[in-house]
């Protein structure tokens, strides 16, 4: 295999899982005020569209599990959606905290000079729509003084989609299990890195992807002996939950961009 140089990584190692959404309303603006108390300045989060196509936060397909809603969220407009209580399931002093679109996330993130990797989570059957739609949004509203968003899919067409709506700003390939052809898979999506589970990752597999010019991230890693065993062996960035827990190495080595 020809070894290639990974290009310049402008993002921090340590990232916070959907803002801080252990601590706070997964995917709200809350969780990702917490995250950055903690000292955290890149987080992962999920977006995906309303009915009529505005870019928000939200995890599942469905609305039940994070919001006082009910039924498929793709299905509802946003005017509808920026209606409902998206807190209350985990704590009632977060009551009415509401749904976070991308655009709000951006200004926020732009205006602390944070940075965030956006997992692109379409309703099932819109891959393509949701992938192109986030890239065309980032283009819009993010501040480019600093380095753009990474778009990570475990949706190739979504990645695909993004790609082709705007090919600079960087794409990622989450992996919930190896499968034959991931590393050309990859490749052929131009992404400047790979995001597999924390529990597939052997140094033999980062050392193959540096090997080809990618980043090696991964998800979602709670465990201080698990993260040091990734850090020796060459990972690059890591998504936890263990926000106040990692707080310390957050703040020393997520520093904010200028």
């Amino acid at each position: 295999m020809t070894i290639q140089a990974p290009l310049p990584w402008p993002y921090p190692r340590w990232i916070a899982h959907r803002g801080a959404g252990k601590l706070a309303p997964e995917n709200t603006l809350a969780a990702f005020q917490v995250g950055s108390r903690h000292g955290f300045r890149m987080y992962e989060c999920d977006v995906k569209l309303s009915q009529d196509g505005v870019p928000f936060l939200l995890h599942d397909a469905t609305l039940e599990r994070t919001t006082n809603g009910r039924g498929m969220a793709g299905d509802k407009a946003w005017s509808e959606l920026a209606q409902l209580d998206a807190g209350s399931w985990l704590n009632p002093t977060f009551q009415a905290e509401p749904l976070l679109t991308l655009q709000a996330l951006c200004k926020w993130l732009g205006e602390r000079g944070h940075l965030v990797n956006l997992e692109i989570k379409p309703t099932p059957g819109q891959a393509m729509p949701t992938g192109h739609a986030v890239a065309t949004s980032v283009r819009q509203w993010w501040d480019t003084r600093l380095p753009w968003p990474l778009l990570s899919s475990f949706e190739p067409e979504a990645l695909h989609a993004a790609q082709q709506a705007d090919a600079e700003i960087p794409r990622a390939l989450l992996l919930d299990q190896w499968r034959a052809g991931w590393l050309d898979e990859a490749r052929q999506l131009a992404c400047v890195a790979v995001v597999p589970r924390h529990t597939l990752l052997t140094a033999e597999a980062i050392a193959q992807a540096h090997a080809a010019g990618l980043r090696v991230l991964t998800y979602t890693v709670n465990d201080a002996g698990r993260a040091d065993t990734l850090w020796n062996m060459g990972l690059d960035g890591l998504i936890t939950d263990a926000v106040d827990h990692f707080e310390p190495q957050a703040r020393a080595e997520s520093t904010p961009i200028d």
